[in-house]
């Protein structure tokens, strides 16, 4: 009996050797395949000019006539996903440092779990013909400044861009950074309310911000709903029949197709995903309320801001349309009385 019980603890410690054995080979192998996952990764790192502004002119207008204030806090490249393509995508968050004395009195429904106002955020989406642009450039960091002087928390996205991606990918992008901004982690880290996150954007990132503003139902404090949109300069009608009708350039129309992975000038049922791209066709009467900006002769034709603005009017969407002169683009018209405008948009819409 004691050898047949010493032959079988033998054979279960050689068992167990083998296991462990077993064991640290896959925890070899793991570690291989992730170290190999790891330095597939690769981050959307714009150089040279796709880093730009899509202000090309080297005038101080718009945005550039805004000089931040002191005390501005600047939480840079902050990982808020990673795609199936490896791709990790990063974000900025500019915040205040306290809070301006002008915010308005906060209820208590409102408050963080330690107490504090919780504050109202801005997803902040770039411009350049969704191919190029930064979150961080010189223009668009100074609109993530300028929200936060405002008493906002402004998340300013990188997304996929083009020729790497095509639509959907860059809508895709900016709506998981509502969805993790709006997470439990973030929302305690930045002290944010959840019911209070709208979007602004200028240009290709006008585009984006009213999509995010119009796809879904429903209410406006859950997933990567919005709760305001303020955008400038979006091209939103991306139909040929919309562009031809608001008598767009054969560059736009050219970029419009690219974004979408379609031949130029494409019939609208050979290219389903134009309607797709564009905002008006998912306008609800649970839509957040929009204020859409525009220079009357600017590259991307006014007729696209109008359409939007009445086919929101008509889905029962609050709407202001605000027109100025000359042809400055997307945040080339965010010059003081602009800024003005729009944060006391967000602010009634916010807080």
């Amino acid at each position: 009996m004691t050898s047949t019980r010493n032959a079988g603890g033998s054979g279960i410690r050689a068992r167990r050797i083998l296991v462990a054995v077993a064991a640290a080979l896959v925890a070899v192998v793991g570690v291989s395949a992730l170290s190999g996952f790891h330095r597939q990764l690769r981050e959307i790192d714009p150089s040279g000019a796709d880093a730009a502004s899509e202000l090309t002119t080297p005038a101080v207008v718009g945005i550039r006539t805004f000089a931040p204030p002191a005390g501005i806090l600047v939480d840079e490249d902050l990982e808020y996903g990673v795609r199936d393509d490896g791709t990790v995508l990063t974000l900025d968050v500019c915040r205040p440092g306290s809070t301006p004395a002008e915010a308005a009195p906060v209820a208590a429904a409102e408050l963080t779990t330690d107490g504090a106002a919780a504050l109202p955020a801005v997803i902040s989406i770039h411009g350049g013909s969704w191919a190029r642009g930064d979150k961080a450039n010189a223009d668009w960091r100074n609109v993530c400044m300028w929200l936060a002087s405002e008493g906002f928390v402004a998340a300013s996205v990188n997304y996929r861009l083009v020729p790497e991606v095509r639509f959907p990918a860059a809508i895709e992008d900016v709506a998981l950074a509502v969805e993790w901004l709006r997470a439990p982690e973030q929302l305690d880290r930045f002290g944010l309310d959840p019911a209070r996150i709208g979007a602004f954007g200028g240009s290709a990132g006008g585009n984006l911000a009213a999509l995010l503003g119009t796809r879904g139902e429903g209410a406006l404090d859950a997933g990567s709903r919005v709760a305001a949109v303020a955008e400038l300069s979006g091209p939103v009608g991306l139909t040929t029949d919309e562009l031809a009708a608001d008598g767009a350039s054969t560059w736009l129309r050219g970029i419009v197709a690219t974004y979408l992975g379609c031949e130029a000038d494409a019939d609208d049922d050979a290219c389903p995903q134009a309607t797709d791209a564009s905002p008006a066709p998912f306008i609800d009467a649970s839509d957040p309320p929009f204020l859409i900006g525009h220079a009357e002769a600017e590259a991307v034709p006014l007729g696209q801001s109008r359409r939007l603005a009445a086919n929101l009017a008509e889905g029962g969407v609050p709407v202001e349309l605000a027109v100025v002169p000359g042809a400055e683009h997307s945040i080339g018209i965010l010059d003081e009385a602009m800024r003005a405008r729009v944060a006391a948009f967000l602010h009634a819409h916010l807080g």
